[in-house]
């Protein structure tokens, strides 16, 4: 599908679903799409993502992915609050990067607009995208420093990897990039070739503990991870905010997406992923099959133990670890961003 026609589905969805809704004040493109032209190709593994905006400062859980005239669609909520001025925008590393570009939907109130007519020109000045670095540091220190000891050994997990994985949103919004998800440690790769840092990307894997992973170890943790995945979504009642992630129409991005990065070598920027679904997998089934959760439990800590993660005290050391790398990525990003947002000083 080209990505000209999951626009136009998503389009179609918000008129005839978002826009009769109480308390809708517009929606906009996000994530990977943002930029693309209309002819260029959209990947199976890939989603389009649509931000509605409501009124109110707490928007609902999200709608997450659906299937709309062929496209999968990841509807996200905002808060009306959470746009409340372009410096607020520009200063959020997860909002600036959808006004850059003109992605409005529907706009009813013109606030969308007015964003987009702010935020655009003034997207690589300096001092916003350096705001932009330190908002993503912040989510990292927060985030590890927020970590509980006393949650399930999964929930653990997800505790620490989440936060380890923003080290590649450091470098992504330094140069200017989307700070995409699944993807992450592809697009850090690449931004890290681009300006002259290629031996940061060993230790951001390091980090992640999968610098030394053979592509057959993955792809053993891909096939268990497929079994959790597909026994998961059969049986998932409990929402949760990731649970549209966990279904039939989401598999092709959490499991093949996954699949064709390690086919054509990038087995190791495959982990991140494999390990956030597997993890969230034994979430919903604790809550909704606790005999599959013990049952293929086994095969998640086998996974975790191969980045060298079998138990807290290891979540904390590694935890700590990359702490200790924050100073070196904020150097780093700041050289990146210097050369990515040229002369824009502003």
């Amino acid at each position: 599908m080209k990505v000209g026609a999951a626009r136009s589905a998503a389009t179609r969805w918000v008129a005839e679903h978002a826009r009769p809704e109480p308390g809708f004040r517009g929606a906009y493109f996000s994530g990977s799409t943002v930029g693309l032209p209309d002819d260029a190709e959209l990947s199976p593994s890939s989603d389009v993502d649509i931000v509605v905006v409501l009124a109110g400062d707490e928007p609902p859980v999200k709608p997450g992915k659906l299937r709309a005239r062929g496209a999968l669609l990841e509807i996200t909520y905002v808060a009306w609050a959470d746009l409340a001025s372009a410096d607020e925008v520009l200063a959020s590393y997860h909002l600036a990067g959808s006004f850059r570009h003109d992605t409005v939907i529907a706009d009813p109130t013109g606030r969308l607009r007015a964003l987009h007519a702010a935020v655009s020109p003034r997207f690589a000045e300096r001092p916003w995208v350096r705001r932009r670095c330190e908002d993503a540091l912040h989510r990292i220190e927060s985030r590890l420093a927020a970590f509980d000891t006393s949650a399930p050994f999964h929930e653990q997990v997800t505790g620490w990897l989440f936060p380890t994985g923003v080290t590649t949103h450091v470098l992504l919004v330094a140069a200017l990039r989307n700070p995409t998800v699944r993807l992450r440690y592809l697009a850090a790769r690449e931004v890290l070739t681009e300006y002259g840092h290629p031996s940061l990307y060993p230790e951001l894997l390091e980090l992640l503990g999968c610098a030394q992973l053979s592509a057959p170890t993955v792809r053993q943790h891909l096939s268990e991870l497929t079994r959790t995945f597909d026994a998961t979504a059969a049986v998932a009642r409990t929402p949760f905010f990731f649970s549209s992630d966990l279904t039939v129409q989401a598999r092709p991005i959490a499991v093949d997406g996954s699949r064709l990065l390690v086919d054509r070598g990038d087995h190791r920027e495959a982990v991140f992923w494999i390990i956030a679904t597997f993890a969230r997998c034994h979430t919903v089934l604790a809550a909704d099959a606790p005999g599959l959760h013990a049952a293929r439990m086994p095969a998640f800590r086998a996974a975790v133990a191969d980045l060298g993660i079998t138990s807290t005290d290891d979540l904390l050391r590694r935890g700590a670890e990359v702490g200790r790398f924050l100073p070196r990525l904020r150097r780093t990003a700041g050289e990146i961003l210097e050369s990515a947002s040229g002369g824009r000083s502003a």
